[in-house]
């Protein structure tokens, strides 16, 4: 399993690097907003399942709970802002440092990435005979999740303009 992490990590960190050169973001903007996704995916599901709960102990537990949540995210993952992480890859790789999560984080990479695919088919099972799209849901958060601990785990180039940038200023030019 850690060669397939690393051939995919390898993968998806070309990816990331195409895809700053292209547009200015960096790997760690990339994982932000898949955090932020995933977030707005679990608040908007505790909400559309407190509107139909009927018990107001499961409605306080409910909101309680997902009070936890918000309060330890703003505790760990919204505390660091994204501009601060992309100056702190940047000054890492100036040094000539790789990225420490690329083996720091392997073991909970490869965790995730099977149970990405030892779920795949007995959820698709569930929610295909039984409906429940609770199942969906939590699928989607783990193979987020999983993204996010890959993005995370790449190096970003060092600061650039963006050439989509560059391509339509010049279009603009041209145009006026």
């Amino acid at each position: 399993m850690r060669f397939i992490d690393s051939i995919l990590l390898d993968q998806l960190e070309w990816a990331c690097q195409r895809f700053q050169i292209l547009t200015g973001r960096t790997n760690v903007w990339l994982a932000v907003q898949l955090t932020n996704l995933s977030v707005v995916i679990y608040f908007i599901w505790a909400g559309l399942f407190f509107w139909n709960i009927d018990s107001l102990a499961m409605r306080v537990f409910l909101a309680l709970f997902c009070g936890g949540v918000l309060y330890f995210l703003t505790k760990t993952v919204f505390r660091v802002s994204i501009e601060a992480s992309g100056m702190n890859a940047y000054q890492r790789i100036t040094k000539g440092l790789r990225n420490p999560r690329r083996v720091r984080d392997a073991i909970l990479r490869t965790s995730f990435l099977t149970l990405c695919v030892l779920l795949a088919y007995p959820v698709l099972f569930v929610y295909v005979t039984l409906r429940l799209p609770i199942f969906l849901l939590t699928y989607s958060l783990v193979v987020l999740t999983t993204i996010v601990l890959y993005l995370l785990a790449c190096d970003p180039l060092p600061p650039r303009t963006a050439r989509l940038r560059e391509w339509i200023g010049a279009l603009v030019r041209q145009w006026t």
